[in-house]
């Protein structure tokens, strides 16, 4: 077969850095090439990401940047984002003093980020989260003159670099035990001769890195608050960045898998982030903040895939988080108006505890039903899979609920239902899909331990219980206390202002 000595993909940065250098020449209002050379750019790196993943695997070389399934999938979702993104700014920008350095910054950004997604070298995957982290700071800060802007950039740089740091000192600790820095190379080595104590203390120093990457409990604060920024930073950052956490265990989940102990912060860690960013999300009324709080529960959701081992379903989390998130951010104003126009809702049908029970019961017995036929067709399936399943059925179970709430129409408990047992078979039938494409290149799931139980225990039973509640919330949601609990909820318990105040960000707002 034709080698390649650089994949097309590994283009795309390239094209990316040569069109924001031209770009921050005229760094002012309107430059001539801000309607077309930014849209060019990110297109060319569009079908140069496409080019990629049409031959990824043909050659994939031992430089630094390697062409394999996850870099060429990675690499077509940040160009794709980033084409979206940059078409939207070229008019959202329109006439700003400084537009052609807004384009530039993004364009490097977006650059930064294909060669974190294509890295296969600890130094270079380092380097680029690095410069990821840098050019997106001075984005926050394209308002500087915003004193909660000054704030989420500092937030932002602190928790960024301080993730930064995690990660090199792990690749420092992975070169002195092994001399080595290439990812594949390490997954060989650990798959042969087992993980030592150097290998433990990295992978530790990895999910460290990627539990503030991924704005995971209690470090969050810095992403509900970048919406200071304009709108297609919010979206590239909500969208694309914030994955790179996620991106980063992939690419070492061999690394991580072989530590019990990280896999069980990893579990422990992200469903405590899901849960509490998707309770904040319902008690938020603005668009754009209930969107960042739900990035934050989306981001631990994944990150509790990584630590159960399902890291294919982690990878295609990633994915369908990016596609939903950026068409949410960029369409928020629409979605606003569109709301503002529609005719007031009748009255809801409220179920009680008999209705969620039976909907709780109901949906459980499709989705046992449904993982009964899957596995009949397609071999077992892993009990943290059928966990996680199971948690998502539990959020389908509230839907349910209102279809058999005794007010409901006959129609409506009908559509509920079939969108329980639908729900279920969507999960089994993209987990095949994501086994199909990455499976052969990330590690199958462990087999559970006393830990490993207790946690799916855990994870299983606290998902439920917070469904139960969001499903019965109308039968005291207007008693006193409710009303006071919901404040305390909408402003996260006040762990972003305890961090506030923890890393001097107020001080560092009034300093500047």
């Amino acid at each position: 077969m034709t080698a390649f000595p650089l994949a097309p993909a590994q283009l795309a940065p390239l094209v990316l850095a040569i069109a924001a250098a031209a770009m921050m020449m005229r760094p002012g209002r309107r430059p001539p090439a801000a309607r077309l050379l930014p849209q060019a750019a990110s297109l060319a790196a569009l079908a140069l990401a496409l080019g990629g993943a049409a031959l990824a695997g043909a050659d994939e070389g031992g430089g630094p940047m390697r062409a394999d399934a996850i870099g060429a999938t990675m690499a077509t979702l940040v160009a794709f984002i980033g084409w979206i993104v940059t078409r939207y700014a070229a008019r959202y920008m329109d006439g700003e003093p400084r537009e052609g350095r807004f384009h530039a910054l993004m364009l490097a950004t977006l650059a930064a980020v294909l060669v974190l997604a294509q890295a296969a070298h600890l130094a270079l995957l380092a380097a680029a989260f690095a410069a990821t982290g840098l050019l997106l700071r001075q984005l926050l800060l394209f308002y500087p003159e915003r004193p909660a802007a000054r704030r989420a950039a500092a937030k932002f740089a602190l928790v960024w670099h301080a993730g930064d740091a995690a990660l090199i000192l792990a690749a420092a600790i992975l070169w002195a035990a092994h001399g080595l820095g290439d990812m594949a190379a390490l997954r060989a080595l650990i798959g042969e001769a087992g993980p030592g104590a150097a290998d433990h203390v990295a992978a530790a120093l990895v999910v460290l890195a990627a539990l503030l990457k991924t704005a995971a409990f209690p470090a969050h604060g810095w992403l509900t608050e970048v919406m200071e920024a304009p709108t297609p930073v919010s979206a590239l950052l909500h969208a694309g960045v914030v994955n790179a956490g996620g991106v980063l265990l992939i690419r070492l989940a061999d690394l991580v898998q072989a530590s019990p102990a990280a896999m069980a912060a990893l579990a422990f860690m992200g469903g405590l982030t899901a849960l509490f960013g998707a309770v904040v999300m319902l008690a938020q009324s603005a668009v754009k903040t209930a969107l960042a709080w739900s990035t934050v529960g989306q981001m631990g959701f994944m990150l509790l895939q990584c630590g159960l081992g399902l890291w294919p379903l982690a990878l295609l989390h990633i994915i369908a988080h990016g596609l939903y998130k950026s068409h949410a951010f960029l369409t928020a104003g629409m979605a606003v108006a569109e709301v503002r126009a529609a005719r007031k809702p009748g009255p809801v049908a409220a179920p009680g505890w008999g209705a969620v029970a039976r909907a709780f019961a109901l949906s459980l017995a499709l989705y046992a039903a449904m993982a009964g036929l899957f596995m009949a067709i397609a071999g077992p399936k892993s009990p943290q899979a059928l966990a996680l399943g199971a948690m998502l059925v539990f959020g389908v179970a509230y839907l349910v609920a209102q279809g058999l709430a005794d007010a409901a129409p006959r129609a409506l408990t009908w559509r509920t239902a079939l969108a329980s047992a639908g729900a279920a078979a969507a999960y089994f039938g993209f987990q095949l899909g994501a086994q199909a494409l990455w499976g052969a290149h990330l590690p199958a799931p462990p087999d559970p331990g006393p830990l490993e139980w207790a946690l799916i225990v855990l994870a299983v039973g606290s998902f439920g219980l917070v469904a139960l509640a969001q499903a019965l919330f109308p039968l005291w949601a207007h008693h006193p206390a409710a009303a006071g609990l919901r404040v305390h909820v909408a402003n996260g318990f006040y762990l972003n202002a305890l961090l506030d105040k923890a890393i001097g960000g107020f001080r560092t707002v009034k300093a500047k």
